[in-house]
């Protein structure tokens, strides 16, 4: 299987440049709102103790779209290893 996109057919390797296209978009129009967010969400751990990451999960699945989520996700992870 080939992942060069010179191999792909027109219509396919546009479809692939307008997905990145949106993808960089969203992740540029929510990147503060993202930081935030996971700054909320971090900042109830010693509040919610033993049960915080299963109130994480349940609110990063109540987000949408599920990009957004998964960049919640990224910077939560990033500030649990800086701690």
């Amino acid at each position: 299987m080939s992942f060069n996109l010179a191999d792909k057919p027109l219509a396919e390797r546009a479809a692939l440049e307008d997905e990145k296209s949106r993808l960089f978009d969203l992740w540029q129009s929510n990147l503060g709102k993202s930081k935030g967010e996971a700054a909320r969400l971090f900042g109830e751990r010693a509040k919610r103790k033993g049960k915080w990451s299963e109130w994480v999960r349940a609110e990063l699945d109540g987000m949408s779209p599920p990009e957004f989520a998964n960049m919640v996700r990224s910077e939560i992870n990033r500030l649990m290893a800086a701690k």
